[in-house]
């Protein structure tokens, strides 16, 4: 069989790019050192590329089962492939919700047959995301990744108590979409200048960190393994940090959204629309900041894709959330790797390795991607393999095209 050599440095994030080959040979590929790749083989050689472990994701919304005209688990694992991710964690808002072993079976059964990289979801952990009571977690501990309730805060202190102390027995995170209902009052972007200046109903920070604060102190009551979703202001970024210095076992991750744009950057348009908001220029800084020092662990997508007319009403009537699988690695390598922010051995730390530690995930050697980083395109949705085509990023010039990805020795996406 016809073999394709591709040559590139190998980038983890402990040291120096490795000159290394990847061996195609059908559907099937290897990772070796650049010298032993054979003589018959057509050799793709590609300036700047870069061959980098498989990226994680610990926070993604597939809406299948459910909601299979936003996205499934086919589309969206093949948007996950072509961004370069081997692994993503499914959220549990879905119909039905994964409370039981019984509705999570549902989800697994389409992941089993249509997923095209590693799917590992979440188990809710309430019933129904209500609320109201805890979910079987100890029957589903075996089968998820980890406990939810993302979309939606735990608004009991109670519950949640129980929630951590449950979890712990079953040595399983707590993965927290932090928010208080009760000071939401109807908002749908960040309370700052732009909601003032346009006469939006804002959402306050206090509605991130409250939560926050109070998920910590029950974190350390529990010796729960904590984590805080999708961070997106400066007193989240405090609270974690002094946190961690105190010994709590607490992780966290923000998006891409959050690190490169700001309520400053606003358009009212659907597509600027997510939870939470994006916040103000110095709720950003300190977000580069939490990088920079580590308070952040990592960057998570919160791919959430809605159907075009969900997208299509301003920010006050669309949907909250936008597509991110197929846009991450390059937006944050074109502004925070390229600007000397950050280095690229930290971008893949971020994105492959601390995911997999935290949260217990394989790193296998036959887990990578290829990007041309020398190449420049514009973001065009209309290109994506979401169903998902809503993204603030539209029309943004980049660099970093996703050529290849495998994952398990598979060649699950190539350009």
């Amino acid at each position: 069989m016809e073999k394709i050599v591709v040559c590139g440095k190998y980038q983890d994030a402990f040291a120096g790019g490795a000159d290394k080959a990847i061996v195609v040979s059908g559907d099937r590929a290897e990772l070796v050192s650049s010298s032993l790749f054979t003589s018959d083989a057509d050799v793709i050689k590609i300036n700047n590329a870069v061959i980098l472990p498989g990226f994680a994701d610990v926070h993604v919304h597939l809406r299948e089962p459910g909601f299979s005209y936003k996205e499934t688990i086919k589309t969206g694992s093949m948007a996950a492939a072509r961004g370069g991710f081997t692994t993503v964690l499914p959220m549990p808002n879905l119909n039905p919700v994964p409370n039981s072993l019984q509705n999570l079976r549902i989800q697994t059964d389409i992941i089993s047959r249509n997923a095209a990289v590693e799917v590992l979801p979440y188990g809710a952990i309430t019933a129904a995301e209500m609320g109201k009571e805890l979910s079987d977690m100890e029957e589903m501990s075996p089968y998820v990744s980890a406990f939810s309730d993302d979309g939606r805060g735990v608004q009991s202190e109670a519950l949640m108590l129980s929630a951590m102390h449950k979890a712990k027995s079953l040595n399983k995170i707590i993965a927290a979409h932090c928010e208080v209902n009760e000071l939401l009052h109807g908002g749908y972007i960040h309370a700052g200048s732009y909601a003032q200046r346009n006469s939006h109903a804002g959402i306050s920070s206090e509605s991130e960190w409250r939560q926050v604060k109070r998920d910590i102190a029950l974190s350390k009551k529990t010796g729960c393994s904590y984590h805080v979703c999708h961070i997106s202001c400066k007193e989240s970024v405090s609270l974690i940090r002094e946190a961690k210095a105190m010994g709590i076992n607490v992780s966290c991750e923000t998006a891409p959204h959050y690190l490169l744009l700001d309520d400053s950057m606003l358009k009212d348009e659907g597509r600027f629309k997510m939870n939470p908001p994006l916040r103000s220029p110095d709720d950003r800084q300190a977000l580069i900041d939490g990088l920079l020092d580590g308070t952040i662990d990592m960057i998570a997508t919160d791919h959430a894709p809605h159907s075009a007319e969900e997208k299509s009403r301003g920010l006050k009537g669309s949907a909250f959330g936008i597509t991110g699988l197929e846009t991450a690695f390059p937006l944050l390598f074109t502004h925070l790797v390229m600007p000397g922010i950050i280095s690229l051995e930290k971008l893949v730390w971020l994105m492959a390795i601390s995911p997999r530690i935290r949260f217990g995930l394989s790193l296998r050697p036959s887990d990578f991607t290829v990007f041309n980083t020398n190449e420049k395109y514009e973001i065009s949705p209309d290109e994506f393999l979401s169903m998902g085509k809503s993204t603030p990023f539209e029309g943004m010039e980049v660099y970093g095209k996703c050529i290849m990805t495998v994952y398990d020795g598979k060649v699950v996406y190539r350009a």
